[in-house]
Order: C-alpha cells, then structure tokens, then sequence
C-alpha cells in the first residue's frame, strides 16, 4: 500500500492505549521510513488538532517508533522527529491533567536514560515542561529530594561561573531546533526543482514552484540566522569564561612554583638537622667505648663532646721532703758499708748463684743485692758490730767469699 496523507490520518484516528493499537500503527510507519519527514509534520498536526486525552497517545507511538528505529541502527525517523518533540511535548503536556503530565515525565525519564534522543532535544524538552510547571506556580516539579525533575539529568546544580552560559545554550537549542525544518524543506524542494533528471513543467506552473521555494528558502535563512547570533553569543561569553580561567591558571601555576621550592628548601633544612642529629650519635657511642686516658684527653677537648663518667676530684700528692745534707763524719762509715755491700752483691750474684738458679727452672731466685745482705758484717758508729749477732761460722763463710772475690 503506497503511503498517502488519507492513509496516514485513518491509521492515527484508530490509535488508543493499548500496545496492540500502539504497535500496529507503529508497525505501518516504519514501512514507509522513505516519507519519515512527512509522516514526523503530518504526525505534529495531528496532535494539535486531537483532544488532550488523546495526545499521550501519539507520545507513546513516537516513543515506539524511535526506540525500534534505534535498536534497527536506523535514523530516518530519529532525525525526523527530534526537531519536533520540544514543541510537541509541550503542546501535550500544557493540555493535559496532573495524572497524564505525571505520565509524560516519566517517558521523558526514559528517554534521558537510554538515549533515545540526543541531549540537547532532551534538555529542550525539560525546559518546556519546567517553564509549563513554574508558570502555574508549582516552581518547577519536585522529586522527593525537593530539587527539580529536570534540573540536569544527574541532579548536580550549575555552577554560579556558568550560569550565564545555561540561558544562551537552551536559546541555541531552541533555535536549532525550531529552524531544522524550515531548512531541511527548502533544501529538499531546491533539489527537486534542480534535478537534471526532473522534467520540468510548464513555465507558469515552474514559476510558481520556483516563487514557494523563495520563500522556503528564506525561511530557512531567518531561521539561520537566529541559531548563528544565538551561537554568536555563546561563543562570546564562553571567550570570556576561558580568559577567566587562563588567568586563574597562571596564578595557580605560580603558586605551584613556591610550593615546590618551600618544599625542596624545607627538605634540605630536614636532612641537614638530621645529619647533625647522626653525627652527635656516633661521637657518643665513640665516648663510650674509650676508657684510656689518652682517648679521653683528646675526646674531652673535641667540640660536642660529652663526658659520660662522673668527675672526680684529682689527688695531688704531698711533696717529698729532702734530708738535710749529712755531716762528714757520718758520710764515712757509710761509704765503708757500700764497698762492703757491693762485694756481697757479687758473690751472690755470681758464678754459684747462677748454677742455682739453673737448677731451679720453674722457679725465680730473687736477687739478694737488694735485700740488705751486704750490711751482714758492718760495723755501725755508736751501734756495735751489725754482724755481732751472726754466728762465727757464717761470719767466716763471708769474709773468705769477700776475699776470693
């Protein structure tokens, strides 16, 4: 069945709530996806002209159709319809009760969430509903958290830097949108006027055709020239939030560069104190291990040395007392008793002692020099004979020893 207007408007007066109705209308539009432009405007008119309870349902057949044109990677009708969904959701959302608005929101809810349509005609179609909300005093529909459906689609508020970029980018959206068709008809009526293989009609009536595409195409020349001096502005006051943005780069760049030297300088304060902190140990541990006096002489005079030893008071010993010088008379008696303790000295170091010692390995003969033997036979001044106690013997043991020597 070729596609007609006729055929288009009976198919549409058939369609109620139900799937079956939904699907099946659905179903013969996608067949004529080559007429997706005529059946999106054909579909617009029609919903102005219904009853408000009947517009939900030419929504839910647009949300059939997109949603199996994208599954099926097709885009004739997506991009037929997209310009016209803001217009058309608002047409049917301001006619329609709390109970079907609240249905509405939830087909643009699905939308948002699987991208059914791209995002600017999906933040075109939420400023609708919301300006259609704020103008009967409701500020907006509200979710339970007390923010705004359609605020953004994650619920984060605007920053208040771009806030000024919000109102010029919804105006592009808009006017983009509201002059997609004006210039996608003028461009498709200048194609088929310019052809090569269209046979022309007669000179009144290509005319005619020639004077509506005029008008077409300056339509669609209003309507571009309003998207570029909306885009124009955009432009402009997103320059000037990119200068912003650059200086508050070069000062924060700046302020890095200190931070990195503080950084490095503190850096090398910690490591110096640390080194100090190493070398004052080490000496310590030095201090500690040198008991001689030569080491703590030299350490106690270093610089950073600390003693660990208690102190002690230093004993100074009392001077030797010199004997006065003995008189002459005494000097003498005292010489005959040298010359007579070095001669006992020699006996008994010599020859004889020496084989004693010989004998005796392990053990150590002391040397009898010293031990006062040589006073044995003195006569001491005043004293009597230091050997008047020796027996005779012994006494003359010494003198023959004194003479062989």
């Amino acid at each position: 069945m070729a596609y007609t207007d006729d055929a288009l408007k009976a198919k549409l007066s058939t369609l109620n709530e139900t799937q079956d109705s939904i699907v099946s209308v659905s179903q013969w539009i996608m067949f004529h996806k080559r007429h997706a432009d005529r059946i999106a405007n054909f579909w617009l008119t029609s919903l102005r002209d219904s009853a408000p309870a009947r517009r939900l349902n030419y929504i839910y057949l647009v949300n059939d159709i997109v949603q199996n044109a994208r599954q099926r990677r097709r885009t004739e009708f997506p991009d037929a319809f997209s310009p016209l969904m803001p217009e058309a959701i608002q047409t049917a959302y301001r006619s329609s009760s709390p109970e079907v608005q609240q249905k509405i929101r939830r087909v643009i809810e699905v939308w948002r969430s699987r991208n059914v349509f791209e995002e600017p005609i999906i933040q075109a179609i939420e400023s609708r509903v919301h300006d259609i909300d704020k103008a009967k005093g409701g500020g907006g529909k509200k979710t339970l958290m007390g923010k705004s459906l359609f605020s953004s689609s994650s619920g984060i508020e605007v920053p208040k830097e771009l806030e000024s970029l919000v109102p010029l980018q919804i105006a592009l959206t808009k006017a983009a949108i509201a002059g997609k068709p004006s210039i996608d008809t003028a461009e498709s009526e200048y194609a088929k006027l310019n052809d090569p293989d269209t046979v022309l009609p007669s000179p009144p009536v290509y005319a005619a055709r020639l004077s509506s595409l005029i008008k077409l195409l300056a339509a669609a020349e209003s309507s571009i020239s309003e998207t570029i001096k909306t885009r124009n502005a955009l432009i402009l006051d997103l320059q000037k939030t990119l200068e912003v943005n650059k200086a508050a780069l070069a000062k924060d760049e700046a302020t890095y560069a200190g931070l990195t030297s503080r950084k490095s300088n503190t850096e090398a304060k910690k490591r110096e104190v640390e080194d100090s902190i190493m070398k004052a140990l080490v000496s310590n541990d030095d201090s500690a291990e040198d008991f001689g006096p030569a080491g703590s002489s030299a350490r106690s005079g270093s610089p950073g040395y600390i003693s660990l030893a208690p102190e002690v008071e230093e004993l100074t010993p009392e001077p030797e007392e010199r004997p006065a010088a003995a008189p002459a008379a005494v000097l003498a008696p005292e010489a005959a008793r040298g010359q007579v303790r070095a001669a006992s000295a020699q006996s008994l170091n010599g020859p004889s002692a020496k084989r004693q010692k010989l004998s005796h390995e392990e053990s150590v003969v002391p040397d009898l020099g010293d031990m006062g033997i040589g006073n044995f036979g003195q006569v001491n001044d005043g004293n009597g004979s230091l050997g008047a106690d020796l027996d005779a013997d012994v006494a003359e043991l010494i003198r023959q020893e004194s003479a062989k020597s």
